[in-house]
């Protein structure tokens, strides 16, 4: 028994001395805004986080001769890791999903130093 738990602590402190690959830190995203309403036949929610993520969404229950079922329409945007904004719009209805994407050149403004 003694030889088990000394193989195990040798082993521990083995795997503990193995440097790590030190990936560099990124800072701790932040929720800025964050709201929901639900309700027996609709629903909406809109959140904003410090990353430049956000999104917003209201969905519908539609019980007419036009749109039977939950009518949705949303929008998202974040930014891509190439620096791009990407914002996506979309509706989902008896028609399917059907999203709008604009992909902007425009690079992300250069995050505040942490001092």
């Amino acid at each position: 028994m003694m030889r088990i738990t000394l193989l195990a602590l040798a082993s521990f402190a083995l795997v503990c001395a193995i440097p790590q690959d030190a990936a560099p830190a990124q800072p701790a995203v932040q929720i800025l805004k964050q709201d929901s309403d639900v309700n027996v036949d609709s629903y909406n929610f809109d959140f904003e986080t410090s990353d430049g993520t956000a999104r917003q969404e209201q969905g519908d229950y539609k019980n007419d001769t036009d749109q039977q079922g939950l009518l949705v329409r949303g929008s998202y945007k974040y930014v891509a890791p190439d620096g791009q904004h990407i914002q996506v719009t979309y509706v989902a209805d008896k028609n399917g999903y059907q999203p709008t994407v604009d992909n902007s050149s425009q690079a992300a403004p250069a995050a505040p130093s942490q001092a």
